[in-house]
């Protein structure tokens, strides 16, 4: 999936004081915003390329992140003002409070082949079944990962317990897998189609199948703080990426270049992937999934009203 330039702004521009505080069309014109190299930020670098930001008045400066928890590090913080990341931590920051997230704009959510639990023919986990106490390589602990593995265990009643979760970059799962240090991993595209290319793995599962079926996976986040104090700044942002995400989902020829351009991918892999579902809209129903199946595996220990959690959206 996708990786942004670190610290680069794509649009260019002006890179005062003034920017930073404002332009008539926005109150903050001048914005940070924390992405990851996944798929998923294929509408954000869409609207930055094609000026859909600068048309609203946004001069956005891409931050790259390696992981969705450093994401949200930086936006508790303060280094970025708008941070991509998984629906699961921002949740988690809220119930925790350890922050006061609200999800300003869709991202993505799960549909099937994006996210798979893959092994090498010579593992000992030839199905669901055989997952059950074994070592499973994913990217964070409590996060989609994790989560969704479990989810789908306890559907198929596969007892997770005794699992060992392995925490390791995407790009460095693959490798865990063929050298036999995990039974099975959890990979998302375009890491999978990587995946089978580089050491033949085959899929176990579907992480995106049965309870976990278009799961809401990810969104951008800000601070309420921001939110509150921006809200034309937010607007236009959302605005841009709702833009963005529409022609990305109509059309994934205009989502392949932008990954081999970011993530350094080649057209081949680009081409075979097998892209996540662009959202557009955050629709409370469905975003309150996300901390219904948080509750259900005791990663919070009360109920989160995700209706609560979402930014004022655009009229259409």
């Amino acid at each position: 999936m996708l990786a942004s330039t670190s610290g680069c702004g794509l649009l260019g521009g002006d890179e005062g004081d003034s920017a930073a505080q404002g332009n008539g069309q926005v109150e903050k014109a001048k914005i940070k915003v924390s992405v990851m190299p996944l798929i998923d930020v294929a509408p954000f670098h869409l609207a930055n390329k094609k000026g859909y930001f600068k048309e609203e008045g946004l001069e956005v400066e891409t931050v790259n992140s390696p992981s969705g928890q450093a994401g949200l590090t930086k936006l508790i913080a303060g280094d970025v003002d708008i941070s991509y990341g998984g629906d699961i931590p921002f949740v988690m920051a809220n119930a925790t409070g350890s922050a006061d997230i609200k999800f300003v704009a869709e991202s993505s959510s799960g549909k099937p082949n994006t996210m798979m639990i893959l092994t090498v023919p010579t593992s000992p986990v030839k199905n669901v079944q055989d997952l059950a106490g074994k070592k499973i390589a994913i990217n964070g602990e409590k996060g989609v990962s994790d989560t969704l593995t479990k989810s789908v265990m306890k559907a198929n009643n596969v007892d997770f317990s005794k699992v060992t979760w392995v925490t390791l970059p995407f790009p460095e799962i693959a490798g865990a897998i063929s050298r036999g240090d995990v039974d099975a991993g959890f990979l998302v595209e375009p890491f999978i189609t990587q995946a089978s290319k580089s050491v033949g793995t085959v899929p176990v599962v579907d992480a995106s199948s049965g309870p976990t079926q278009d799961f809401p996976i990810s969104a951008y986040g800000a601070t309420a703080k921001f939110v509150n104090e921006n809200p034309k700044t937010v607007e236009a942002f959302q605005r841009a990426m709702a833009r963005a995400t529409k022609e990305a989902e109509a059309d994934r020829k205009v989502v392949e270049p932008l990954l081999v351009e970011f993530a350094k991918i080649d057209a081949d892999t680009a081409a075979l992937a097998s892209l996540t579902k662009f959202e557009s809209k955050l629709d409370p129903a469905r975003l309150q999934r996300v901390p219904d199946l948080m509750l259900e595996f005791g990663i919070i220990t009360q109920k989160v009203d995700a209706a609560a959690m979402i930014a004022k959206q655009p009229q259409d």
